[in-house]
């Protein structure tokens, strides 16, 4: 219950729909009560022969068609509206969940799968608004149908009445004492579920590597083998709902029995009208859709119960890293950037020690270290993708942690190893950070950047389609349209996670030209891939356990004897064993 009021109070604003659903229910339920008083009526009626009123049961006849067919057309309106609120109970849902998760730090992302992730999103949403759409449209009805026709039918015979009113404590009892089991079985389907769902979107965002490796039938096995689980605890679990299903109908037949013996001795004993009669024997036939309905509310009950629980787990994810009470704009005048004893660690695990270094306005610095040693993690920490443990992380000697996240992060522009691009047309991912930018502005950063040259050349131009992370373009494009994303952004502080590693000598020298051009006038921080790169830059900061080992300027460090000059040795003798050192620092 307590997921379903969460529901409400998210979706209050869709109130003249439940009120709209409310009210036409209501009209349908009033209107099916009358029609088994009419039918009595005209029973009672044609008892006289040839001495009843004819225009009297004609227009009895004509009550009973105009009933039927105003619910008919409530009934329908009632479902249209129903429908609506469905569907914006559903934007409802998925909008709250998506802003969620986007407020919801890097680290919630670093332990997820994001098949897991939007796997529980599209069960949560489908069974709540199911459930709720067949709330809306049943619930009341049932109510209000229950209610008045146990009012009449206690009117015509209190002794119906009673049997009647003891089928629902009954129904419900068993019902609850049958959910909590029920529930279980369905969590463990959806844990088989997420586990599927989430190798599944792995295995399309990297079917290349399945091809390449030829692990197809590996994959299949294992997703099989999770839907396979999930039909195996479907076995008990559905048996389990069947049997407790055929206990609640085994009472549903008992009470019915006695009350249409009890209707037909009265009735054989002249102590029910033939008119009575028949309306308890109508009425009786119409409370069993209550009843019957229970049972589908039940199940719909129990699922959206079961499977929105992942949902409302992660809605109460208070975010780790928020802006502070009093929180201020970032105002960027030098763009110097100090690092002040930093300290930061994944869980149990410390990475950063007690760092510290200074990046001086309008220069460039490239880190060094071996994999692991936390570089990406500095960079991190200066987006303020995670909080730091202890420390201070300023630029222009303001805290980040006292300015909004949104400052901060547009004041930075990044340049990934891997280009982030998505689906879309080439404008769109160029104009990434500023959507408002105009045809001219789009132009430029991509000839600053030179990939206005091979834009040209497509059919469609700026306007061409780049499939999902940009797969029809080559490794160097992608890296030029990045770096345009970058230059069109025009952010005072840059991070590079060196773009041309991976690049043919060619597109290197042509993303290293654009590179150029965006690191010019910026602070700019390095993570460096390539000794060439570290050569350029007007100073190395190394990191050795966490710590910083040195910091200095590429001439003044090629000769002090610590990690870089033992970079530049290597290099030189370019042995096997050399180049395998080389790359513990993630170099070429």
């Amino acid at each position: 219950m307590k997921q379903l009021w969460r529901i409400i109070v998210f979706t209050a604003d869709l109130w003249r729909y439940y009120l709209s659903i409310s009210i036409l229910t209501i009209l349908v339920a009033l209107m099916n009560l009358l029609q088994p008083l009419l039918a009595g009526w005209a029973i009672n009626e044609m008892r006289g022969g040839t001495h009843a009123h004819i225009s009297y049961v004609v227009w009895l006849a004509v009550g009973i068609f105009a009933l039927d067919l105003f619910s008919n057309v409530f009934s329908n309106v009632s479902g249209y509206i129903g429908d609506q609120l469905q569907r914006r109970l559903d934007y409802n849902l998925s909008h709250r969940y998506y802003e969620h998760l986007l407020e919801l730090p890097q680290q919630f992302f670093d332990t997820e799968l994001t098949g897991k992730i939007i796997n529980r999103l599209n069960r949560s949403i489908s069974q709540l608004t199911n459930f709720f759409q067949f709330l809306t449209n049943n619930f009341l009805q049932l109510l209000f149908t229950t209610v008045f026709t146990l009012i009449v039918v206690f009117y015509y015979s209190w002794q119906v009445g009673v049997l009647m009113s003891l089928l629902y404590p009954i129904y419900i009892l068993i019902t609850v004492m049958s959910s909590s089991k029920w529930q279980d079985y369905q969590k463990r389907k959806n844990e088989h579920f997420d586990i599927a769902n989430g190798r599944f979107a792995e295995v399309i965002n990297q079917v290349k590597v399945v091809k390449s490796f030829r692990q197809e039938r590996r994959e299949l096995g294992i997703f099989d083998g999770h839907y396979q689980a999930t039909i195996d605890i479907n076995k008990p679990q559905s048996m389990h709902w069947h049997t407790n299903d055929f206990y609640r109908r085994l009472v549903l037949n008992i009470i019915f029995f006695g009350i249409y013996l009890f209707i037909f001795i009265e009735g054989a004993n002249g102590n029910l009208s033939p008119g009575a009669a028949v309306a308890l024997i109508l009425y009786g036939t119409q409370i069993r859709i209550p009843i019957f309905t229970i049972s589908f509310m039940v199940d719909s009950f129990q699922r959206a119960i079961a499977d929105s629980k992942d949902y409302f787990e992660i809605m109460s994810i208070e975010p780790s890293i928020a802006d502070a009470p009093n929180a201020k704009k970032l105002h960027v005048d030098q763009a110097s950037i100090v690092f002040d004893d930093v300290t930061f660690g994944y869980e149990k695990e410390q990475v950063l020690k007690g760092v510290s270094f200074t990046l001086p306005a309008d220069s460039k610095t490239a880190l060094v270290g071996e994999s692991g040693e936390g570089k990406t993690t500095i960079t991190n920490l200066l987006m303020r993708l995670y909080d730091i443990d202890s420390g201070c992380i300023s630029i222009d000697s303001q805290d980040i942690a006292q300015v909004t996240q949104a400052s901060l992060r547009q004041s930075i522009a990044v340049v990934f190893q891997e280009p982030a691009l998505f689906s879309g047309t080439l404008s769109e991912n160029i104009s990434y950070a500023k959507p408002s930018a105009s045809q001219e502005e789009i132009v430029a950063a991509a000839k600053a950047a030179n990939a206005h040259d091979f834009i040209s050349k497509f059919e469609k131009g700026y306007d061409s389609q780049i499939g999902e992370r940009g797969l029809k373009l080559s490794g160097g494009q992608k890296q030029r349209i990045a770096i345009a994303r970058a230059l069109l952004k025009d952010a005072p502080i840059l991070i590079l996670d060196e773009a041309t590693s991976s690049l043919d000598t060619k597109s290197e020298r042509t993303v290293q030209e654009a590179l150029e051009r965006l690191m010019k006038g910026r602070t700019t921080l390095i993570i460096a891939h390539r000794l060439s790169t570290i050569e350029a830059v007007d100073q190395i900061i190394t990191i050795r356990g966490g710590k910083v080992d040195e910091v200095g300027s590429p001439a003044a460090l090629a000769l002090s004897g610590g990690i870089y000059q033992q970079l530049l040795e290597l290099q030189t003798h370019a042995g096997a064993a050399d180049k395998k050192k080389l790359q513990a620092y993630e170099l070429n």
